[in-house]
């Protein structure tokens, strides 16, 4: 990923070179202040700039490199959302590098995003799922949800659900928001932090 650099009189100005310069949208770029000096008679404001579009296929090649150290062979699909960039890989041993419930995904998850974020100088929205099991581990979640919580809407004795990460919870909140008969919450300290859906109060 090729970092580069602009100037000029202002910030502004050194942003309007970098855009002619790289016939690129400001938008489509991540712009940091560099350096700024201010002479007696002059000013020079010089920032260093990525292209976004060069992000996604830095971390494609940590990916491969990184997963290649560590001793697999892995194919990788790159799927650009909305708001965020999905990174499928599908490997040689799928069940080793997702670890228990997903454990050595996450931290694989955690170490590029660390990477990213120590290049470029700031969060970076992306994901890493294997063989698509981030996916289908939430339709699971989902179903189990929309389940139990059909369970305590017609017993009115809340459910505890066994302890998940901040994603999943947000995602199992999400889901039942506007359930008609059930609420839920977030009970517990980390990592063992979990959701009780609970019979709406009439």
């Amino acid at each position: 990923m090729k970092k580069y650099e602009y100037s000029g009189k202002t910030y502004e100005e050194a942003i309007q070179n970098a855009k002619i310069g790289l016939q690129e949208l400001e938008e489509n770029l991540i712009i940091h202040k560099k350096e700024e000096k201010s002479g007696l008679f002059s000013k020079k404001v010089t920032i260093e700039v990525i292209r976004k579009d060069e992000i996604a296929e830095f971390i494609k090649e940590y990916i491969l490199e990184l997963t290649k150290n560590i001793g697999f062979h892995v194919k990788l699909e790159v799927r650009k959302r909305e708001d965020s960039v999905q990174f499928q890989i599908y490997a040689d041993n799928n069940a080793l590098l997702i670890g228990k419930n997903g454990r050595n995904m996450e931290a694989l998850n955690n170490i590029v995003r660390q990477a990213v974020q120590t290049e470029i100088g700031q969060p970076y929205k992306m994901t890493i799922d294997v063989n698509d099991y981030k996916e289908k581990k939430q339709e699971q979640l989902v179903r189990l949800a929309k389940k139990i919580a059909k369970e305590v809407g017609k017993t009115k004795i809340e459910a505890k659900l066994d302890p998940m990460n901040s994603y999943e919870r947000r995602l199992i909140h999400n889901e039942l928001s506007s359930h008609k008969y059930v609420t839920t919450e977030s009970r517990g300290e980390e990592p063992n932090r979990y959701i009780v859906i609970k019979p709406r109060e009439d």
